[in-house]
């Protein structure tokens, strides 16, 4: 207990640097180093031995978040020579390159490399990555420096840790019935439902304390459309969370890595982030085109 209660008052002073720090580079470049522990993390757990995959999934990890906002190295470097830069190899360009390295990478060593190795290293190096760029996707999906983005940001984070720490004293207050005992035994339909009720109410209250304190506000349509989506948003993070679980028993683990003591891995602390953010994003993303 107090090793976890020592890690978890380190990674609230990391949080409070990267918030401080949220418009420079520092920012991405912590999200571009969670996402290749996470990327690195989830290729040792399903033991791919083929040291070029590893290398080059980990790489790709850390690569994709740097191409989320053309913005997204200012005042570094200008969202011009950014978005030149990022533009000369596109999104789906680059994923095919690496799809093609990773088969080639299995076809010079048959031997030692299964197919399911590259198929997890597919998802660990691109679509994590690209889950975790989504962070700043959000924070320049408005004006640079626009604090809607911040907010959204966080809208999605409480949903997530809102709806894991409300689940987690719901079930042991009141939890009779098994949610998923084969997957994950301690969760219960009764700390599911007080998960996404603690969540509700949480950003609720951070609803009201953006309002009063911003000088861009939320619109009554997009308060609307995230109180709406909200519950959904929860719900789903709960089903990232399992989503892990299962990945670690047909691992055969208890965590994804060791980096966070007492916590676990990166992946054991984002699992439900990583569908809570990106499903943030799409909930804006249909807002603002239907706003049009």
């Amino acid at each position: 207990m107090k090793q976890r209660v020592i890690t978890a008052v380190v990674l609230l002073a990391l949080l409070a640097v990267v918030v401080w720090q949220i418009y420079t580079p520092l920012f991405i470049i912590v999200i571009a180093f969670l996402s290749a522990v996470a990327a690195n993390e989830i290729m040792k757990c399903a033991k791919v031995s083929n040291k070029f995959i590893m290398i080059l999934g980990t790489a790709v990890g850390a690569i994709i978040p740097f191409t989320s906002s053309e913005n997204i190295m200012q005042p570094w470097i200008s969202a011009e020579k950014w978005s030149h830069f990022i533009s000369i190899v596109p999104p789906l360009a680059f994923a095919v390159i690496v799809i093609i390295a990773f088969f080639l990478a299995m076809i010079f060593d048959y031997e030692h490399t299964k197919f399911e190795d590259v198929a997890v290293s597919i998802v660990a190096s691109i679509a994590v990555p690209y889950g975790f760029s989504m962070f700043g996707m959000l924070r320049d999906m408005y004006d640079y420096k626009a604090q809607l983005g911040v907010y959204l940001i966080f809208y999605g984070l409480i949903t997530a840790l809102g709806t894991d720490t409300g689940a987690q004293l719901g079930g042991m207050a009141l939890g009779k019935h098994k949610m998923a005992p084969h997957i994950s035994p301690k969760k219960t339909k009764e700390g599911a439902v007080c998960g996404v009720c603690a969540s509700f109410v949480l950003n609720v209250a951070a609803m009201l304390l953006y309002n009063k304190f911003a000088y861009v506000p939320l619109g009554k349509h997009m308060v609307a459309t995230l109180l709406i989506a909200e519950p959904f948003i929860s719900f789903l993070s709960m089903m990232g969370d399992l989503s892990a679980s299962v990945l670690k028993r047909n691992f055969d683990v208890k965590d994804f890595g060791k980096i966070f003591p007492g916590h676990g891995g990166v992946m054991d602390r984002f699992d439900s982030s990583l569908f809570s953010i990106p499903l943030t994003y799409c909930v804006v993303e249909i807002f603002n085109n239907a706003m049009k």
